[in-house]
């Protein structure tokens, strides 16, 4: 009786995903491998902690000094990374073959850049609000607030989901050792998807700014606002390259050689992020953004009578 041959357990390719230095405790919640690629660098992780953690506090306290609630996202993603990173030096520090350290590593931070772009989403909104209420004829489709919010914010939603379920899948998969390939390509899809909505938001951004700068008799009211908007596309551009990153990283596969080295994560994720949650603390919208009936560090309405009067004061004399 011929015997049946049982397939052999799944073995990823690609160096970085053992660590001779760093025996495997085999936990119960211990993967064979180091799922990262590499072991985290702690160096890194404090840094992150420490940044992260700062800016929470100062986006915390300008939060409540300027009642902007719609930027309560954004301040929640400086928490959220924070909390990431102090799991990911738990990787680093004590076992770096820990599914669930790095299962909540990654959703941290991975789903913290979403919120950093629906409080972008809302700026943008809050200033196509302010811009028509000032005389801009800003009559295009796409730039009407519901189709800027709830369209690019639904879009996040369903791709951070497929993350989420893509990551755990991998995550399952490297524990069970089997081939997360399904898991990395339901990623992938969320990560490709996404990459095309931030395209698209990028180019409703810089349509707008090029709208605005066609209404040449307003443009004293709109100085006021250009190095928020100009602050606010840099931030925008800084979370799309990330986006990129790990679209990049994912399409490699698992223990690519984009995924299984640090310094790309250090310089495409770490980086961008962090740079633009301190822009954001640096030009709050508290101070440039309407929020509701008020407008910020400079009042449109303001602007326009006071422009007004002046005329008028004139022309009587």
């Amino acid at each position: 009786m011929a015997s049946v041959t049982s397939p052999a357990p799944y073995t990823p390719t690609g160096a970085g995903f053992q660590n001779p230095s760093f025996p495997n405790p085999h936990g119960p919640h211990d993967a064979r491998v180091i799922i990262y690629g590499y072991t985290p660098s702690l160096a890194l992780c404090v840094l992150a902690i420490v940044l992260f953690a700062i800016s929470f506090v100062v986006h915390v306290v300008q939060l409540v000094r300027y009642k902007v609630w719609f930027f309560t996202p954004l301040t929640l993603a400086c928490l959220l990374e924070t909390i990431g990173y102090i799991f990911r030096s738990l990787s680093s520090k004590n076992d770096p073959y820990n599914i669930i350290w790095f299962v909540v590593q990654y959703f941290l931070i991975v789903v913290a850049p979403v919120f950093i772009s629906a409080s972008i989403y809302v700026c943008i909104n809050r200033l196509i609000s302010w811009a028509k209420s000032v005389g801009y004829a800003l009559n295009q489709w796409w730039l009407g607030p519901r189709v800027i919010l709830w369209g690019f914010v639904s879009v996040d939603i369903l791709t951070t989901i497929m993350q989420i379920a893509g990551a755990a899948l991998v995550g399952s998969s490297e524990s069970n050792q089997n081939d997360p390939t399904k898991g990395n390509n339901i990623l992938l899809a969320g990560l490709a998807i996404q990459s095309l909505s931030f395209t698209i938001f990028l180019t409703v951004l810089t349509l707008f700014r090029l709208t605005l700068a066609k209404a040449s008799h307003l443009k004293p009211t709109l100085r006021a606002k250009d190095w928020f908007i100009a602050a606010l596309a840099l931030a925008s551009l800084l979370v799309y390259l990330r986006t990129l990153f790990r679209l990049a990283e994912t399409a490699q596969g698992l223990f690519g050689s984009v995924s299984t080295n640090e310094r790309f994560f250090g310089a495409l994720e770490f980086a961008p992020v962090v740079i633009a949650v301190w822009i954001m603390a640096v030009c709050h919208p508290g101070r440039w953004v309407p929020n509701g009936s008020d407008a910020g560090l400079i009042n449109p309405s303001t602007e326009v009578k006071t422009s007004s009067q002046k005329e008028n004061t004139i022309s009587n004399v």
